[in-house]
């Protein structure tokens, strides 16, 4: 309890505005994305064509290539996030090292050790809410493959005997869920740049958090590569 009145009042305002504005980017992301059409949703509209490709092919093998390929990624991240949750946890054994050589910087604020260790926990608490998104995204891709695999063969939908925009449709919203999934935990990764920027004063976590915010907005709403996937 005496990190509560150890941290100045502006390193809690900072901190509070920090953790605000990721979950309100995020929830805004997700409302206006289906509005707006953003680099998920409209990529989400591409996994939906894959999976009504993939009920008219057989044998299914490019599908689970492509889909063991995505999960690849997430299964990176997971493991880099635990390498960095390790280190960040080596560093608590040598704040007194870390905290002096941040006091070197000049326009760093000075920090108390236990405030200095209470930043390095908050980052430890970011990037292990990324391993628990990057892990269950690696686990919704085991599923896709499953349904992949579970798919009947062309001849049924032909028949008439099964509906194939309905199969493809579930299995699309579940590549889709895998997909936010994973980008919930890069997220996480963003902004724990601007939470290091809490070292340095609470202000630099302010600008490095703004920062953060206008960057994913960009690429979710105004990139070329959404432009590109629109046209």
């Amino acid at each position: 309890m005496k990190i509560l009145s150890m941290l100045p009042w502006a390193d809690w305002l900072a901190m509070l505005s920090f953790f605000g504005l990721w979950v309100g980017y995020a929830w805004f992301a997700r409302v206006r994305g289906k509005r707006d059409q953003s680099l998920i949703a409209t990529t989400n509209m591409y996994r939906q064509k894959w999976m009504l490709q993939t009920t008219a092919r057989d044998p299914r093998m490019l599908d689970g290539l492509i889909t063991q390929n995505l999960s690849q990624t997430p299964a990176f991240f997971s493991s880099t996030s635990i390498i960095i949750i390790g280190g960040l946890f080596a560093l608590l054994g040598t704040t007194d090292k870390a905290a002096e050589l941040v006091r070197e910087i000049p326009f760093a604020q000075p920090t108390p050790i236990l405030v200095f260790e209470f930043k390095v926990l908050v980052l430890v608490g970011i990037f292990v809410y990324a391993f628990f998104r990057f892990s269950w995204s690696m686990r919704q891709y085991t599923f896709v493959a499953l349904v992949i695999g579970g798919m009947p063969p062309p001849e049924e939908f032909d028949s008439g005997r099964l509906d194939r925009h309905q199969v493809a449709e579930r299995a699309g919203r579940l590549v889709g869920a895998a997909a936010e999934t994973f980008n919930d935990g890069l997220r996480a990764y963003y902004f724990s740049f601007a939470a290091m920027a809490w070292f340095f004063s609470p202000l630099a976590l302010l600008i490095g958090t703004a920062l953060v915010v206008l960057i994913l907005y960009g690429r979710e709403f105004r990139s070329d590569v959404l432009q590109v996937l629109r046209d």
